[in-house]
């Protein structure tokens, strides 16, 4: 399993976390950041409706908007099945009825990746930029990420890890696709949570989660939650972490980050042909370790 480890800020990593990975759903963080950064910069607030809909920033930020998935359409699975091309966003809203709330803003949740398109929308209507430097300029380049990119095309994904699906079609994300190095998700992460790039106070709004249970079968969660881009639970022992799964056609990407008060560590791992609780299993394991060596003074 490839995998990369920061201990209160230093990397602990080896050479193949250089290899350049989709980052899948952990996208969905890095378009959160960018759009928290709006908020730091009075651009939009967490409670004001987006332009033209029912839903606040926050409600589409934490999956708690109405908004369906378009992972409910058969027809996408078959389709990403047999390699087929991505049809048009508009196609996809029609097919999927996507305008329409399944439930009132804030009375539920769901996951929904035409949620975080519609983030997406919002970067762009209110940077008046294209979502592609918004997220450079806002938070890539701030943090000192200089190799991560949109994949827009087949041809990108083919120079992720092998084993990495290389015959799909990235505009099947219609938030956008992340890729980059492994060892690049966990200092986005580290940086992130650890850094000035955004306020203490915004920071603890996206950690401030939603509960979504108890226990996740085959996955290491006693408790799940969801923030503002990232989920959050807590794990045997007590620990919390922080951060997001991602899954593709073929592979699996998990980034969490554990600190408690005195220590902190970020853990990525990414794994071809696996399950979402092994990668996520094998992240929590990475980090609770850092935990324990750093209190017995190993």
């Amino acid at each position: 399993m490839l995998n990369s480890l920061i201990s209160n800020g230093q990397p602990k990593t080896s050479d193949r976390s250089e290899s350049v990975v989709p980052w899948w759903s952990f996208t969905k963080t890095v378009l959160a950041a960018t759009a928290l950064s709006l908020v730091r910069d009075g651009l939009i607030g967490l409670d004001d409706a987006i332009p033209d809909q029912r839903f606040t920033l926050r409600q589409l930020l934490r999956h708690e908007a109405g908004l369906p998935d378009y992972g409910e359409l058969a027809e996408y699975h078959a389709a990403v099945s047999n390699s087929e091309s991505a049809g048009s966003t508009d196609e996809m809203m029609q097919r999927l009825d996507g305008a329409r709330l399944r439930y009132s803003p804030g009375t539920g949740w769901r996951y929904s990746n035409v949620g975080y398109m519609l983030v997406g929308r919002l970067i762009e209507r209110l940077t008046d930029l294209t979502l592609d430097d918004a997220v450079s300029q806002r938070v890539l380049n701030p943090l000192g990420l200089l190799n991560v990119r949109f994949a827009k095309t087949r041809a990108d994904l083919q120079t992720t890890h092998p084993g990495s699906t290389s015959n799909y079609d990235p505009a099947w994300v219609y938030h956008g696709l992340l890729i980059g190095p492994l060892s690049q998700a966990a200092v986005f992460l580290d940086r992130l949570l650890s850094g000035d790039l955004l306020p203490k106070s915004l920071l603890q709004e996206m950690q401030a989660a939603r509960g979504l249970g108890g226990a996740i079968p085959g996955r290491p969660w006693v408790n799940a939650g969801y923030g503002l881009g990232v989920m959050q639970g807590s794990i045997d022992g007590g620990f919390t972490l922080c951060g997001h799964t991602g899954c593709g056609p073929g592979s699996v990407i998990a980034v969490y980050r554990i600190d408690d008060g005195d220590t902190s560590a970020c853990c990525a791992a990414y794994e071809a042909h696996a399950g979402e609780g092994a990668v996520e299993s094998f992240v929590a394991g990475e980090l609770v370790q850092v935990l324990r060596r750093e209190t017995q003074g190993l």
